[in-house]
């Protein structure tokens, strides 16, 4: 791997751990703004902590070393760049059961707020499929049943890890629902700071993780991933602190993230059966896909706010839905 690639795979970390955390930074403001002065700076500070080093630094290293046995805790971290032949070929082994795994996580996960979570509509049938939102079991399953299917002919562990995935999925969002039902509680005055910060730390971990494993699409490196989603990490902190109202004003970020998370779950299953991604991938189709949707945010910031330049024609104008949706 090169310099430059490895510099784009940590920027287009960043930039996904960021956007995939938005909820996360918004849910953070509204509780601290309940919470005392001291409550906050030890959230912040020591919080900051625990988000780095103990979610997004364990969890990545340890997903690595676990669905690779052969491999010592300091070979799991250290082992693209090894030049060592049997570490490289454990980490070859090994790579298609963790990508299989990662990559129906994220399909689940994008197909999760398509089907059920309620949105800002980005794109044309959006509304549709969310009226339609019953089906996301049966399509689900279906899409892993496939997988499956594809996976078995190739090599039964994949399709092991395949299965782990959609466990993992559901017991992610299991957490993630009970968490986002507790934010009303957790902005009254009902709980004291430190349970509020107890449970923030929950839901902070329960976030990370659609970070740490759209990781893998970029890279397998463990020191890049560290890298990319601590500083990503710092970032929704800040945006935590000072900017979260302006993040308001760019209401499809949300879909940005969720259809990055498609397209990087998609690179990792094809990546899984041995074809070959290049590096520059997974970060160029983020920026772009990121891109986008925050075009589209200034762009309704600008018609709400009625700026003449924002009422040139808009070929992806959902300002009525089409006929199909309604």
């Amino acid at each position: 791997m090169d310099l430059l690639s490895g510099v784009l795979i940590v920027l287009g970390l960043v930039l996904f751990e960021t956007i995939s955390s938005i909820d996360n930074a918004i849910i953070n403001a509204e509780v601290l703004s309940t919470m005392g002065a001291r409550a906050r700076r030890w959230f912040l500070i020591y919080g900051l902590f625990i988000a780095v080093f103990v979610v997004r630094g364990v969890l990545p290293w340890l997903i690595v070393w676990v669905a690779t046995p052969g491999l010592g805790p300091i070979e799991a971290l250290t082992a693209t760049f090894s030049n060592d032949p049997r570490v490289i070929a454990a980490i070859e082994e090994s790579a298609p059961i963790l990508l299989a795994g990662g990559g129906t996580f994220l399909i689940f996960l994008f197909m999760h707020w398509l089907f059920v979570e309620p949105k800002h509509f980005g794109l044309r049938g959006e509304r549709f499929i969310l009226r339609k939102g019953v089906w996301f079991y049966a399509v689900s399953s279906i899409v892993l049943l496939v997988i499956v299917w594809l996976t078995m002919n190739r090599d039964p562990l994949m399709a092991f890890g395949a299965v782990v995935g959609s466990t993992a999925f559901f017991i992610v969002s299991g957490f993630r629902m009970n968490a986002e039902a507790a934010e009303k509680q957790l902005t009254s005055g009902a709980l004291s700071d430190w349970s509020k910060i107890f449970y923030l730390e929950i839901i902070d971990a329960t976030f990370s993780i659609d970070g740490v494993i759209g990781a893998f699409a970029f890279t397998l490196s463990v020191p890049l991933i560290l890298i990319g989603n601590g500083i990503g990490a710092f970032v929704v902190r800040e945006v935590t602190i000072r900017h979260v109202d302006q993040v308001k004003l760019y209401p499809f970020l949300k879909n940005g993230a969720m259809y990055s998370i498609a397209f990087l779950g998609m690179i990792m299953l094809v990546d899984s059966f041995g074809y070959h991604i290049p590096p520059w991938l997974s970060p160029i189709i983020t920026f772009c896909i990121v891109g986008f949707f925050l075009f589209k945010s200034i762009r309704v910031n600008g018609e709400e706010m009625g700026d003449p330049a924002a009422g040139l024609p808009d070929p992806f104008s959902l300002t009525e839905d089409p006929p199909e949706d309604r």
